[in-house]
This record gives structure tokens, sequence and C-alpha cells, in this order.
């Protein structure tokens, strides 16, 4: 029976190379690892992969967005403490907090029990299954995609669309979708769509149902949080308070004003993420021991203000 056992060998073999390219179920992580976790496919299986060292973004590190981080804080920490909480969208101006305030929101509500899941756009097809996952666990999930948008056709927009309201899988109640974007409706939106609007003789309009479909998504978010761009007042604050975080003297902070605005100036932007990367740049020169703000402003110029039409 030599040909016999020689052609079993060879199907278990068989099996077992179809078994490693088969989708396989997702496993559950080391829940203890981290509070916080990337969804990622490895050879068609997703994973949940600890994140090994979160960012350890604070709420008070956060200045000028208080309604924001209120808003936002509130809704979690209902979230967390089993009470009825909304799905959240942040949109706005880039660079103002909108994902750090997701990040802060987590670092202070990890001792209660809430966790973090990351998850790109490209994988939000795989969402219910990621919800199946974590439905028996008494921890607290954000599933969180940061800038989020769609084009035209992608699959995660449908999968995204029936979880947050629509599927007849409802989402368990330990599970809430935060995402952030710089538009508030995630889809591009186009002039021709427009055309499709119609107008009936006593007045009542009919959206057309190409926009209607575009607008339903973000509107199944219970919870929108809108960001706007600083003004100069606001953004020097900001500056100033990531120069403390960072150890700066604070009789540096003031000579520090007229520089970070010139470093907002040459980037075209006075937000948040503008003044955290000044703030950097001041205090590694600070430990270095060249503190010479830029030339380009001298001490008897008025600070720039070509910035206030951001």
């Amino acid at each position: 029976m030599p040909d016999f056992d020689s052609l079993i060998a060879r199907a278990e073999a068989l099996l077992s190379r179809l078994e490693a390219v088969l989708p396989q179920p997702m496993a559950a992580p080391d829940w203890g690892a981290s509070v916080a976790f990337r969804y990622r496919r490895r050879r068609g299986a997703g994973v949940l992969e600890p994140v090994r060292h979160v960012a350890g973004i604070r709420l008070s590190d956060l200045k000028e967005v208080e309604p924001q981080k209120d808003k936002l804080l509130r809704n979690t920490a209902q979230f967390v403490a089993g009470k009825p909480a909304n799905n959240a969208l942040l949109t706005g101006a880039r660079g103002t907090g909108k994902s750090s305030l997701v990040k802060a929101c987590l670092n202070e509500l990890s001792p209660q029990g809430l966790r973090l899941i990351e998850v790109d756009k490209a994988d939000m097809v795989d969402l219910p299954d990621l919800v199946e996952l974590v439905a028996e666990r008494p921890e607290r999930f954000i599933v969180f995609c940061d800038d989020l948008s769609f084009d035209e056709g992608e699959p995660g927009y449908k999968a995204l669309k029936s979880i947050l309201d629509g599927s007849v899988a409802q989402a368990s109640d330990n599970v809430l979708i935060y995402a952030t974007s710089n538009r508030r409706h995630l889809l591009p939106e186009y002039m021709k769509e427009n055309l499709s609007y119609t107008h009936t003789a006593d007045g009542e309009v009919h959206p057309g149902e190409v926009v209607e479909e575009k607008i339903s998504l973000s509107e199944r978010f219970g919870l929108w949080v809108s960001f706007y761009p600083f003004s100069q007042g606001e953004y020097l604050a900001i500056v100033a308070q990531w120069l403390r975080n960072l150890g700066v003297p604070e009789e540096q902070i003031v000579p520090a004003q007229k520089a970070s605005l010139v470093w907002a100036l040459e980037r075209g932007s006075r937000s948040g993420r503008v003044a955290y990367q000044f703030a950097r740049d001041w205090a590694g020169r600070a430990h270095g021991g060249d503190l010479a703000p830029p030339p380009a402003v001298a001490d008897d110029e008025e600070p720039p203000q070509g910035l206030d039409h951001v």
C-alpha cells in the first residue's frame, strides 16, 4: 500500500496549503497588553494588534477647544458608565485637535474600562466581524477611524452605514464608532448632482436621490463635534501650552511668540498641529543652547498678520 499512503500524504499537504490561504476567523488578542489596538489584515485574516506605545496626550494638553472637549468627554463618559451615548463624527479644520481629543478621552477613561480599536477605512468592510469579536467583552470599545472619507464605490461605506444604523444585526452596546474627517458629508459632492432637485407647484422641494445618499451616512452619527480655525490669540495660547509642556522656562515663552507667528505664516496655517511642531523645534533649540528666533521679525516690528483669513 505504499502508493495509497503517498496519496494520503499529498492530500494532507494540499489541505494544509489551502487552509493557509483561506480566510481565517478573527482571533482575540491579549486584551491585557494595551488599552488601544489596531485592526490589520494579515494573509487574508483580520488581526487585532496591541499598540505598545499609546499616545500620552491628556485633556489638559488641549487648549482653545473647550466646548468640543466637554461635548465628547461627556458622551464618552456616559458610554463608559453604561448609559446611552452616541456615535460621534468630529469634523472641521485640519490640525485643530480632532484625533488628539479622541486619544485624550481614551487616556482619561481607560482606567474605567475604555478601550480603543483603530480601523482604517479600507478595512471597514470587516466591522461586523470586529463588533462580534468584542460583543461579550466587559470593556467598552471605541472603534476609531481617523481622517475618514470615501470615494465613489468604496465597499467600506456600506458596511459603516449598516453598523451605524440600519443593519438587522445591531452593534452591541459596548461599541461606539468615532470618526474624524475634514468634510462633514464624507463623500465628494458635485455640482451636477444638484440638478436632480425638483420643485413642485406648491413649493415643496424634492432632493435628488444621489445627494440624499451622500448625506445619509454623516446623519447616522448621533453626535457632531465641529472644529474651527484658530485666531492668532488662540494659536499663541496653544503655543504657550506646548512650550510649557515641553519644559521651556516661563521667561522664554513670550520671546517665542513672534517666532511662532513666523513659523505659522511659513506654513499657511495657525493650527494646533503647527503650534506643536513649532514648540518642539523651539524646545529642542532651547535645550541645545540656541534660542535665537528666526531673523524674519525684528524686536521693534509688529507680529505678522497674514493669517487672519485662515
